[in-house]
C-alpha cells in the first residue's frame, strides 16, 4: 500500500508542477505575444480556470505527501519527503500571500476595468511564480529521489 501511495503521490505533485512550469515558460509568454487585450483576457481566464483548479491540487499534494511521511516514517527516503513536503508547504504560502491576491484580481479584469499598472502586476506575479515553480521543482525532486 505504501508503494502505491508513493507512486500516486509522486506523479499528481509531478503533473502539478509540469503544468505550472507550463505556465510559467510556454502559456504566459505565447499569451504576452498577443495583441494586449487579447494577451489581458487571456491572463483573466486562465486566472480564474486555474485559479478553481490549483488550490486544491496543491493543498491534496501536500496531504499526500504528509500521509506518505507517516505512513514511510521508519523507511528509507522518510527525511527526503518531510523535506518536499515542507516546499510544498512553503508553496502553498507563497500562493496565499502573493500570488492570489494579484491573480484575485487579475481574474476581474477586462480591458475597460483594468488598472494602469496591469503589466506590473503581472510581471510581480510571473516573478513569484518562477520561484514558486522552483520550489516545486525542488520538492518534486525529493519525492522522486525518495522512491529509490
Amino acid at each position: 500500500m505504501l508503494n502505491a501511495l508513493e507512486v500516486v503521490t509522486t506523479v499528481i505533485v509531478g503533473v502539478m508542477v509540469g503544468v505550472e512550469f507550463s505556465v510559467a515558460f510556454v502559456m504566459n509568454p505565447i499569451l504576452n505575444a498577443l495583441p494586449e487585450d487579447s494577451g489581458q483576457l487571456g491572463h483573466a481566464h486562465g486566472g480564474r480556470m486555474l485559479g478553481a483548479v490549483m488550490p486544491v491540487w496543491y493543498i491534496g499534494s501536500l496531504a499526500l505527501v504528509a500521509a506518505w511521511a507517516v505512513a514511510g516514517w521508519h523507511h528509507e527516503g522518510a527525511g527526503l519527503v518531510v523535506t518536499a513536503g515542507a516546499l510544498l508547504a512553503l508553496s502553498v504560502v507563497m500562493s496565499i500571500l502573493l500570488l492570489v491576491p494579484i491573480n484575485n484580481r487579475n481574474k476581474t479584469w477586462t480591458p475597460e476595468n483594468r488598472p494602469e499598472d496591469w503589466k506590473e502586476q503581472m510581471n510581480r506575479w510571473n516573478r513569484f511564480h518562477y520561484v514558486r515553480v522552483a520550489v516545486i521543482i525542488a520538492a518534486f525532486t525529493l519525492l522522486v529521489t525518495a522512491l529509490t
